[in-house]
């Protein structure tokens, strides 16, 4: 069943919505309890835990396609972790798991919500990453959702997050004609075009988008992966050619704005070019799942694919995790470390 188990963990608590940006008097780190976990049902300690930008809209009180957070309970998000107790079927003391009670340093999950990982196959915060939610994101946005073909050009706002970087790579490793992708620094520019393989790259606070884009992609775009929405969704459909596509999947850029973002302004050009944006969710895409972990495994173990994460280490460091993600202070995925 277990051993002795500790008599207490930290959680973090939303504790008001915020207004704008999430400030530190948002959110507390609360100590709970810890009992042996009921029938079917497993208790896990973190090792690691998931920040991701789609939480910002989880703090909001509105109705959406995930609920909101509920004040002063325990946030939750993707997590790794060791269990320590158990008293469901499959799972024993010691096996490693990918759950979604993160946010804590000891989840009592329902064993059926718990997916167990192999720590030979790949590093445990990985399964956060590159193998997990955000990896999936971005193979199904890519295939699936914009429908990428061999020659096609891709564009690729938000390019060093964890979804951007692979989904670059994806693109490059399927016979792209042509990598572009956009980050807030100089160094990430570098990172894309020298590590990940970018045929170009631009930051985006040197000018405009549209104007930057151009001169990366003189033929044009077929298809737009958009991780950050604004002015680059504005110059993704400038520059996207006839019958391009484009996979909304975040818009970074106005989470946090309190009045209404204005929209592109050159949407008529849809018509003409007849584009397709379609929004994602990576939930309606589980059935890849088998065969995105069979393929970017392989990727992972002949160096094809690389990846970076951004470990904040402990706990109490979950809130400022947060919002450098939101900052864009992130390479690759961010990932709180409780190791």
């Amino acid at each position: 069943m277990s051993a002795a188990l500790p008599a207490s963990g930290r959680e973090w608590h939303l504790v008001a919505r915020p207004h704008g940006w999430p400030k530190a008097e948002d959110f507390a780190l609360r100590e709970a309890a810890v009992a042996a976990p009921a029938e079917g049902r497993i208790l896990v300690r973190n090792k690691y835990f998931s920040v991701d930008p789609y939480m910002r809209g989880r703090m909001n009180d509105v109705k959406s396609y995930t609920p909101p957070f509920k004040l002063d309970h325990p946030m939750d998000g993707g997590a790794v972790g060791e269990v320590i107790a158990s008293n469901a079927e499959g799972f024993a003391v010691g096996d490693h798991v990918l759950h979604g009670l993160g946010w804590r340093e000891i989840a009592d999950v329902p064993a059926k919500h718990a997916v167990k990982v192999d720590p030979d196959l790949a590093p445990l915060s990985a399964y956060l990453g590159v193998l997990g939610m955000t990896g999936l994101t971005a193979y199904a946005g890519l295939f699936d959702v914009a429908s990428f073909k061999e020659g096609d050009a891709v564009f690729v706002s938000g390019a060093a997050g964890a979804v951007g970087s692979q989904v670059g790579q994806l693109a490059k490793l399927k016979g792209a004609s042509r990598v572009i992708g956009s980050a807030g620094s100089d160094e990430k520019v570098k990172l894309l075009t020298e590590e990940y393989g970018f045929d170009a790259a631009f930051n985006y606070k040197n000018g405009p988008v549209r104007d930057q884009l151009k001169e990366a992609a003189p033929d044009g775009i077929d298809v737009y992966f958009d991780n950050v929405g604004g002015d680059h969704l504005e110059a993704a459909i400038g520059a996207l050619n006839v019958h391009g596509r484009a996979t909304i999947c975040g818009m970074i850029a106005q989470y946090n704005a309190t009045e209404p973002t204005p929209g592109p302004r050159n949407m008529a050009l849809i018509i003409g070019k007849r584009l397709r944006l379609q929004g994602m969710l990576v939930g309606d895409h589980a059935d890849l799942q088998p065969k995105f972990v069979e393929e970017v495994a392989g990727w992972l173990a002949s160096g094809e694919l690389k990846y970076r994460e951004t470990k904040v280490e402990g706990i109490e460091n979950g809130y400022d995790a947060f919002v450098g993600l939101l900052r864009g202070e992130n390479t690759g995925k961010m990932i709180v470390s409780l190791v």
